[in-house]
């Protein structure tokens, strides 16, 4: 089987969020290459699916891409940090919804081929508001519970640009209308 290796790393920046390094990588020819490795915080999503098969979606504008679109609670978990416990404290501080006990949905990584960026995307079938303010309000303009027969469509218009929400979205919808 051929694969790339990883032969040394140096780091090139740092700070608490995001280390990047170049690597000295050997491809199964020989030939060597640099290769920059964005190495990142796991980070843990939530979503809640209510009675009605309605998600709580934020509506927030990424400076980045310049971009307005729909997302899911979501954040870095801490050093030790139980993975769902990050994704429920998370939800209940961009939204005011406390949600019920969080299952697994799915794990990803949306760029694997330069990030170590691993998302571990939980869901509940219940929640309770417990503020009518969120905690972290500036992390969104608005929140609404959004019909999941509506996702495709979203999708298709760019509403939703986040890959980790897309693919819990679509994921939710199947197992949730089939």
């Amino acid at each position: 089987m051929s694969v790339w290796q990883n032969l040394s790393e140096r780091t090139v920046y740092e700070n608490r969020w995001v280390t990047v390094a170049m690597a000295d990588v050997a491809l199964p020819d020989g030939r060597h290459l640099d290769h920059t490795v964005i190495r990142l915080r796991p980070v843990a999503v939530a979503t809640v699916v209510n009675e009605a098969n309605e998600v709580l979606l934020l509506w927030r504008h990424r400076f980045i891409t310049d971009a307005w679109g729909w997302e899911l609670p979501s954040g870095g978990t801490g050093e030790g940090e139980d993975p769902a416990v990050a994704a429920a404290r998370e939800f209940e501080e961009e939204t005011g919804w406390r949600p019920g006990p969080m299952q697994l949905l799915l794990a990803v990584d949306p760029m694997p081929g330069i990030s170590t960026s691993h998302h571990r995307v939980y869901w509940s079938d219940q929640a309770e508001q417990v503020r009518d303010v969120p905690v972290d309000a500036i992390e969104s303009a608005r929140r609404e519970w959004v019909p999941l027969e509506k996702i495709p469509e979203l999708i298709a218009r760019g509403e939703v640009r986040s890959a980790n929400a897309v693919a819990a979205l679509l994921m939710l919808r199947h197992l949730r209308l089939g």
